[in-house]
């Protein structure tokens, strides 16, 4: 049976002058576990499908604490974390098993708003952000325009007090959740590509806007083709100046990929390995067993390395100084270890670790099931969904280039 250890954290923390992050660490734990819904823990350490409920309730909870917005400026309802902060935030949230954040209103547009939006936006916008009555998705990739962003042709047309968008969204995560979605949009052709793209939002409600789910290769319905045809936006929901949307988007892709590394729930993520590699290893022969036990010290080895990597990233960053690259090495590493991990998990499971049905994860015990094929459901969730993290959030061939361009400028 799957039972993970309920140890504290290993995290190196230290005392800060903003900070200390020891007593910090200590009472995030502890208000993870008067806070979370038992229901809801119960479904994340047991690898299960999470509904939009379970995430609004526990977003909630965390802006009832002054915790959703933390790295918000305290004028618009956040309390001023540094980049340290909130990484140790992260890091214990996951550790205990609470749902992610989810990004797209109070990670990615947020911020925009409160640092290009007009005063009218901001009344109207972050409001609901923060106590997530609002919910956001993201508009960003196109059939024909993914890791090549700037590519994109899904077109805005002024006509009075109002644009006219017309074009099709691409793997637009969540958009059947949303109410709004903040999208890339071309207003104007010209010969550089990156140029003539506005960030504009939109309500979801509005006619000519059709939602198509998308069910990807793990059985889930995450993501969507959003469809617009001659939907009609007002002209006051362009954020920042019309035409200024690539430098808005290169802002909110950078936050975007800070944390991307995730390794709080790679971490604990490891541990639940460990518990499936004890349980499984009975069965294999000592020659067997010994090599797993190598490969998965060395899968370890590799998570600490990121772990101190994302820690170092962290500091440089509080200390002012950015080499332009470490967002891009996260994510690559962070996506590709992760990758590695799920496909270490699945075999160990043995023969189990070829079942996989998506209905296995709606309820249940999941991991903690004695029957070996539930086990496998919510191992092999992991694996398939973690194909996608090498490309959502800028694909690993993309960062590669910017981490190539960057070292040989």
């Amino acid at each position: 049976m799957q039972q993970i250890e309920n140890q504290e954290s290993e995290l190196v923390p230290q005392s800060h002058n903003e900070f200390d992050e020891i007593d910090f660490r200590k009472e995030v734990r502890q208000f993870v576990r008067d806070n979370l819904a038992s229901e809801t823990r119960h479904k994340v350490e047991n690898g299960l499908y999470l509904s939009k409920s379970d995430y609004v309730a526990w977003q909630q909870a965390l802006h009832r604490k002054g915790w959703f917005a933390g790295a918000w400026p305290q004028e618009f309802g956040g309390s001023d974390w540094s980049v340290r902060q909130e990484h140790a935030f992260l890091q214990e949230c996951a550790l205990n098993a609470a749902p992610i954040i989810i990004p797209y209103g109070v990670n990615m547009v947020g911020p925009v708003l409160y640092t290009f939006g007009t005063e009218e936006q901001k009344r109207e916008y972050l409001p609901g952000i923060i106590s997530s009555d609002t919910w956001w998705c993201q508009g960003y990739s196109e059939p024909n325009a993914g890791s090549d962003l700037a590519a994109l042709t899904t077109t805005a047309v002024r006509d009075g007090d109002f644009f006219v968008v017309n074009g099709t969204k691409m793997w637009t995560t969540e958009a059947h959740w949303a109410d709004m979605m903040h999208c890339l949009v071309r207003t104007e052709k010209t010969a550089r590509k990156q140029q003539g793209i506005t960030f504009l939002l939109i309500d979801m409600k509005t006619p000519g806007i059709t939602v198509e789910p998308i069910v990807t290769l793990d059985g889930v319905h995450h993501t969507n083709q959003v469809f617009f045809d001659n939907v009609r936006v007002p002209a006051k929901n362009v954020v920042g100046a019309e035409g200024d949307g690539w430098k808005l988007a290169k802002f909110l892709l950078a936050r975007e990929r800070s944390f991307i590394a995730d390794t709080g729930s790679k971490m604990r993520m490891m541990q639940q390995i460990k518990v499936t590699l004890r349980q499984y290893a009975q069965a294999l022969s000592p020659y067997q067993r010994a090599l797993k036990e190598a490969a998965l010290a060395e899968l370890d080895a590799s998570l600490t390395a990121l772990v101190a990597l994302e820690r170092e990233y962290v500091d440089e960053w509080m200390a002012g100084r950015d080499d332009g690259i470490g967002a891009s090495v996260l994510k690559v590493r962070g996506s590709e270890l992760l990758q590695r991990m799920t496909i270490f998990w699945r075999d160990a499971l043995g023969p189990h670790g070829a079942a996989y049905r998506a209905e296995d994860r709606v309820g249940g015990e999941g991991l903690n099931a004695k029957e070996p094929w539930i086990q496998a459901a919510a191992v092999n969730y992991g694996y398939l969904y973690a194909r996608c993290w090498s490309v959502f959030g800028g694909s690993n061939e993309i960062q590669r280039n910017i981490i190539s361009a960057t070292l040989l400028r």
